[in-house]
């Protein structure tokens, strides 16, 4: 990262001329301390010359300092540049990296749910929205090179065609693919340079900066990591194919000293006034204490930057996580100790490949920190075992033939040291391709105009697919082709000029069609399908947009397992019988509010606008839930067992947010849905400020460099506090009724044992609350906890600089509304909290 004392911006030759703009960059790197190794000296000499270039060298021989250099000297050139990594994190971290060195008014970034200054001369995007512009207006895109990280992605199964579109269709661009796992590309350079006509060179084979030596454990785990702290080979990073596994080794591990007296010491000083606010949290401030850090793409993201700080001055010894370091996560490491050699990839489990087992390892050993790294194999547990017992046993010949060794656990994929030793021999296995036809591939093609036809055999023909595959794909095509002819959607005609066929569009597509939520449009139309006089409008609202987010998987399992749990209490009551239960069982899933308009307003829709068929809707209920439950995040979380899964959630609730503030016309933002919205922004802020601050910074690049000089500071341990959470009243409001109703909700069920739990503390106990409510049960049969229970009528707030006072009122049977809660709020001691802080001081009537 630049500092005061480098130039932050290469100063490239005006007029551009090759070998100038070579001293330049050159010169601008060694001043950086960062002198270019070999590889990238041949990069930039080769990216300086106009041709293509394919890097895949070892992780830690700087690729992305050669995409500096591509950038730069497309800039020098005036021509438009693409930097395409796979993910939004990697794409956003790019695009504050390029901003540091360009300048805000030079980067841009597209990712589908962001756009930041579109027209720069420098995007980062993700790389299915260069793909789709690149079908969209073919030759014609505006771009004269691309930077593709991560190119290894090619051989994505359900996302490769995204990294070979670009290829087929821009004939006229500079290419420089990258990625550390390439395998054999010969054939991949050849085309390149057939379809653009440049020279491609090719590097790779180089040798690492920091060596790997390589070993496989047989003694417990355990025993492995203490011997590794104790020959001086930490940071470690143990890999684990799965997040609950990491968050358990973690846990195991705290057993044993990781960290000396002073790192704890100083570990504590730094992180002590950091928010762990989440069950999660709790857990992860006991292991960092330790000098074990946690991190896995399920975790907040302050927790994970949390341990990627503390990692990067030397402070974790011993981080347990999953394989997503393979993907450029920012964690540095001398050891890579690796649980296993198999994984599940959602359909089955099985051995690593090469190119994932080199991935992982590749992030062992740290340019310009170590002098060597090392990569780990821990042999499989029952192997561990069987070699423990033997060992006990001696040289007694009676002992070793009698005994029995441990087999492996039932399903268990056979690996062990030959699969290791093979593994650290073998060459990334060749890129695979993965081309596919969809409605939005098809009318971007159609909406280019020009020879349709030929734009399409072409894409079709003359691409990396097998001959058979290509047949396969061209009649997909011609099958989605006359479903949009049938819809009329599309249309033949003949020009009076040169008689030919043309093919032509009889909708406009939007600008950002296919680059941004697919569906939205949709959410549209069916928002007028809603009654805005509703009492549940609001919520309605809600609905249809989760329906078009992509499924937060584990919320919605979780979801379904509580709401079988509860099922089969009721049909338990009921006295059905067990076969009948699990067969009624198998209807009971998860909540889907809305769930028949939504089926029948989008098969209508897709009758008009068939390219909707590339997607589906998926009616859930996530924001609706926890607002209908009246939870906090910490609250949602814990109660559907989520911890391992914060920050899928949180990512869930942030991309619904800017859903509904951007999709949503403000039409049909009447003021429950304003509440809302702000009281659903509010949560997440407090929950990660970050999340909503880097979107917030993203609108707003020229903050960058103010948060890139809290990064490098001090303090940046620890993020700053979210604002005040009685900044904003509108959702102060919601969360202060939400807390109210949700003790109203709970006295409705008789809860006296939650209810003590939540206001033991100022007084009221569980026998204190089922004492009040006898009272009102002794006039009422119930509680209402309908829409209208749950309205701003029935809430009455006393607003002062200090402390809100409230009263909120019960919806009884009779509609005498006399009855209610009364309750104060500390404002102080809520923005402490980052939650509404309410005692409860009388369950009366009126």
């Amino acid at each position: 990262m630049p500092t005061s004392a480098f130039p932050s911006r290469p100063d490239m030759p005006d007029p551009y001329d090759a070998d100038a703009a070579y001293d330049a960059f050159a010169s601008w790197a060694a001043d950086r301390g960062t002198p270019l190794y070999p590889a990238q000296d041949e990069s930039i000499v080769a990216i300086v010359s106009g041709e293509n270039v394919i890097l895949s060298t070892p992780t830690g021989t700087g690729k992305s300092l050669v995409a500096v250099g591509a950038h730069a000297v497309a800039l020098a050139q005036g021509i438009r540049t693409y930097y395409t990594a796979p993910i939004k994190a990697l794409v956003s971290e790019k695009f504050f990296d390029l901003v540091e060195i360009f300048g805000a008014e030079n980067v841009g970034m597209v990712t589908g749910d962001s756009s930041v200054n579109p027209d720069a001369p420098i995007i980062c995007a993700t790389a299915e929205i260069l793909a789709n512009l690149a079908l969209r207006h073919g030759e014609g895109t505006e771009v004269g090179q691309v930077v593709m990280d991560e190119f290894h992605f090619y051989s994505d199964p359900d996302r490769g065609w995204a990294w070979q579109v670009p290829i087929l269709t821009l004939p006229g661009v500079q290419f420089v693919l990258m990625s550390a796992t390439l395998g054999e590309v010969d054939w991949l350079a050849e085309d390149l340079s057939r379809r653009t006509g440049r020279e491609t060179t090719v590097i790779t084979g180089v040798d690492r900066p920091v060596p790997l030596s390589y070993s496989y454990a047989t003694t417990p785990i355990q025993e492995t990591v203490e011997e590794l702290l104790a020959t001086q080979r930490a940071p470690i990073y143990i890999v684990h194919f799965a997040q609950l596994a990491a968050v358990e080794r973690a846990q195991a591990l705290s057993s044993i000293t990781v960290a000396t007296r002073a790192m704890r010491d100083e570990i504590a000083e730094l992180i002590g006034p950091f928010r762990f606010t989440t069950a999660f949290g709790k857990t992860l401030s006991r292991l960092l204490r330790l000098g074990i850090g946690v991190h896995h793409a399920g975790m907040l993201p302050k927790y994970r930057r949390l341990v990627e700080r503390l990692a990067q001055r030397g402070l974790l010894r011993v981080i347990c996580g999953t394989d997503t370091l393979g993907v450029g996560i920012n964690v540095p490491i001398r050891t890579v100790l690796l649980s296993a050699l198999t994984k599940f990839d959602g359909t089955r489990m099985r051995q690593l490949t090469a190119r994932e087992f080199h991935q992982i390892a590749g992030r062992a050993g740290r340019a310009g920190f170590d002098t060597a790294g090392t990569v780990v194999v821990q042999a499989p547990e029952h192997e561990t075992e069987n070699l423990k017992a033997l060992a006990k046993m001696g040289d007694d010949p009676k002992k070793r033939r009698k005994f029995i060794r441990k087999k492996a656990p039932e399903g268990f994929v056979s690996w062990g040291e030959p699969s290791f030793e093979k593994l650290i021999a073998a060459q990334p296995e060749r890129l695979t391709s993965h081309l596919t036809v969809t409605h939005a591939m098809v009318l971007n093609t159609i909406a280019r105009g020009g020879d349709v036809f030929t734009s399409m055999r072409e894409l079709l023909e003359d691409n990396h697919e097998p001959r058979p595959r290509q047949r396969d794909l061209i009649r997909q095509a011609l099958a989605i082709y006359r479903t949009l002819r049938t819809a009329g959607v599309v249309e033949e005609v003949t020009d009076a000029t040169t008689g030919q066929t043309l093919i032509r569009l009889t909708v406009d597509l939007q600008p950002n069609f296919a680059l941004n939520q697919p569906l939205s449009p949709f959410a549209l139309a069916v928002y007028d399908l809603l009654d805005e006089e509703s009492p549940t409008f609001a919520l309605d609202v809600v609905s249809v947009t989760e329906a078009i987010l992509d499924d937060p998987r584990p919320v919605l399992s979780a979801q379904q397992f509580v709401a079988r749990g509860e099922a089969v209490q009721a049909m338990k009551a009921e006295g059905i019988e067990y076969e009948q239960r699990m067969e009624l069982l198998d209807e009971v899933t998860y909540p889907k509010p809305l769930a028949g308009l939504l089926g029948e307003a989008f098969d209508t829709y897709r009758a008009t606008q068939p390219w909707i068929g590339d997607f589906d809707i998926s009616p859930k209920s996530v924001i609706r839930d926890m607002y209908e439950r009246a939870m906090s995040f910490g609250e949602y979380t814990a109660f559907y067992r989520l911890a391992r899964s914060e920050g899928l959630v949180l990512r869930y609730l942030s991309d619904a947010y800017r859903t509904l503030r951007t999709t949503v016309p403000d039409e049909y933002k009447n003021d429950d849905l304003l509440d809302l919205i702000e009281w659903l922004g509010e949560l997440v802020r407090q929950t990660d400020s970050s999340v909503l601050d880097e979107w917030e910074a993203l609108i707003n690049p020229e903050a960058v460099a103010a948060a890139a000089a809290r990064e490098d500071s001090e303090e940046a341990i620890v993020p700053p506090a979210p604002r005040l959470l009685t900044s904003n009243p509108r959702a102060f409001r919601i969360l202060v009724r939400n807390e109210l109703f949700r003790r109203v909700t709970l006295a409705a069920r008789e809860a006296w044992t939650e209810l003590g739990e939540l206001d033991a503390a100022s007084g009221f106990s569980a026998d204190r609350w089922a004492s009040a409510m006898d009272d009102y049960y002794d006039v009422h049969d119930s509680v209402g906890i309908g829409p209208h229970a749950r309205s701003a009528a029935l809430l009455i707030l006393d607003e002062t600089p200090t402390v809100w006072r409230a009263r909120q009122i019960f919806d009884d049977p009779a509609g005498d509304h006399d009855w209610g809660i009364s309750a104060e709020i500390d404002l102080a001691a809520s923005n402490e909290a980052g939650v509404a802080v309410v005692r409860v001081v009388a369950v009366d009537q009126l």
